[in-house]
């Protein structure tokens, strides 16, 4: 009986921990949400989350993120990249599966690679060896001020761009399907 009524009481604990956490997540949320990008073609279909921070008066590019360093391409965790068929990714073949989504910014290119591990909380435990592709796309300057880093499909059938801008910064990745 003593068992029962502990168990009974280690129960109710847990569960009230756990309301208070998400009550806590619902009144502090994160200041870089979690953000999803998606698109399809036929049978695939590719997600992008990733943390969305905001620009907030800062000097993003170069300074907030430095050139010539691996970014986790967005906020806390790595971003990440799921595909439920084979893509092309800059004329790179990518099987399905879920992939982490890091970026080497510089000033006129960025370098865009898929990591094999996943889970990582920012780059920090970044592992080149892991690396299932890796290319380069230039940059362009765009007139209009992006305040939150976004990531975002731009598709016409079969053909797409995957792009990510923030400040006055974008690249432009293509994506295709086999």
């Amino acid at each position: 009986m003593k068992r029962i009524i502990y168990l009974f009481l280690c129960l109710f604990a847990m569960n009230g921990a756990f309301e208070n956490l998400m009550a806590q997540e619902a009144l502090n949320p994160r200041p870089s949400p979690m953000y999803l990008t998606t698109m399809k073609y036929d049978d695939t279909y590719i997600k992008i989350t990733y943390g969305r921070p905001h620009k907030k008066d800062r000097e993003i590019f170069g300074d907030l993120v430095p050139y010539g360093e691996v970014w986790r391409t967005g906020a806390n965790e790595a971003t990440e990249l799921t595909a439920t068929g084979d893509i092309m990714v800059a004329g790179n073949l990518v099987k399905q599966g879920t992939y982490s989504l890091f970026t080497i910014p510089q000033e006129d290119k960025w370098t865009i690679i898929l990591n094999s591990a996943l889970g990582q909380w920012g780059a920090y435990d970044y592992d080149k060896q892991k690396d299932v592709v890796r290319f380069e796309v230039p940059v362009e300057t765009m007139e209009k001020t992006y305040e939150p880093f976004t990531i975002e499909f731009n598709q016409d059938n079969s053909d797409a761009f995957l792009l990510m801008m923030w400040d006055r910064t974008k690249v432009s990745i293509p994506v295709s399907f086999p």
